[in-house]
């Protein structure tokens, strides 16, 4: 998939994510595992994807550090693939993705939402600062910048994003 994204955009984190999970069936094999799925016959069932594009997904997220893959039967040998710590942090971006597709949609054309597991209640997710808790949806109030690894391309791409004075001597926003 290194050929999908351009040269200029290696060093990007955006560009880096959507090269292990941007693909469609990814994101799908995902959600089903933090639904608690484990188990090749669960993710086809659920999906409805042809076993050999789950095998090559569950492959790659394997490989990439998202899902592992386990016995938990020996005569025959079969696998599960269980979230690690990588993958669960995904979690977040999956909430929001589903969140922002709900929000388009008129309450009762909704085919799930997201609930307090307690309540029940419905919760409207949202991405916010952890510091500041401000939504970050603010385009003008946050915007990216050239961190301290950035390559002088992209430092050249964000030169005008941070007024000088927000900005450290090592090229890092500050925290005022």
């Amino acid at each position: 998939m290194p050929g999908r994204i351009r040269l200029e955009d290696r060093e990007c984190p955006l560009s880096t994510t959507v090269q292990h999970v941007g693909e469609w069936w990814t994101l799908l094999i995902l959600h089903d595992a933090f639904d608690g799925y484990t188990r090749f016959d669960q993710f086809q069932e659920s999906l409805g994807i042809s076993s050999s594009m789950l095998t090559a997904r569950l492959k790659t997220l394997v490989a990439d550090g998202l899902l592992e893959r386990r016995p938990y039967q020996t005569q025959p040998v079969r696998h599960e693939y269980v979230l690690t710590d990588l993958g669960r942090s995904l979690r977040p971006v999956v909430v929001a993705l589903a969140a922002w597709g709900n929000s388009r949609l008129a309450p009762e054309r909704r085919s799930m939402i997201l609930v307090d597991a307690a309540t029940g209640e419905e919760v409207e997710p949202v991405v916010v600062d952890a510091r500041s808790g401000r939504r970050l949806d603010d385009s003008e109030a946050y915007v990216f910048t050239a961190g301290p690894a950035a390559s002088d391309a992209m430092r050249a791409r964000y030169a005008d994003t941070v007024p000088a004075a927000a900005t450290s001597a090592s090229g890092e926003p500050s925290a005022g």
